[in-house]
């Protein structure tokens, strides 16, 4: 192998996910559980919707208890989540995946093929296969 080959080689093929008609709460409780920095938003259909990080709940929490209320009713996460949504499929190179997770500044990318999510890429499963590519190359190709 001289490169990293696709996505598919490294992505994770089972990612947590949450619809986005689910209370924000229960993103925020999902990513504390499995330590995690965001989601990816889907339909019954398993079609990407939108993504929720950290910072959105972040922020849709703290408008709830500015507002006097509780957590819980701080709204939907379709009411906070991002719906431009940057994503790659399971053929795209590592490299450009990197590059472009350089780019925009984000760690995770939903991976998706014909319109479903089939996966998740996330900056360490870039680093990963980028480091066996280094170890294959320092050990004579």
């Amino acid at each position: 192998m001289d490169k990293p080959q696709n996505i598919d080689q490294c992505m994770h093929r089972s990612p947590l996910t949450i619809t986005q008609e689910k209370n924000i709460v229960d993103a925020v409780e999902r990513m504390l559980e499995y330590k995690l920095t965001g989601l990816t938003v889907v339909d019954a259909q398993n079609n990407v919707v939108g993504v929720i990080s950290e910072v959105d709940c972040i922020r849709a929490i703290l408008n709830a208890i500015y507002n006097d209320g509780e957590a819980d009713e701080a709204g939907t996460v379709a009411d906070f989540m991002t719906k431009q949504v940057n994503s790659c499929s399971p053929q795209d190179g590592i490299v450009e995946v990197a590059e472009s997770m350089l780019a925009t500044k984000q760690r995770r990318r939903p991976v998706v093929s014909d319109g479903k999510l089939v996966g998740q890429v996330s900056s360490g499963n870039v680093l990963w296969a980028l480091m066996e590519f280094s170890r294959r190359k320092v050990k004579g190709h």
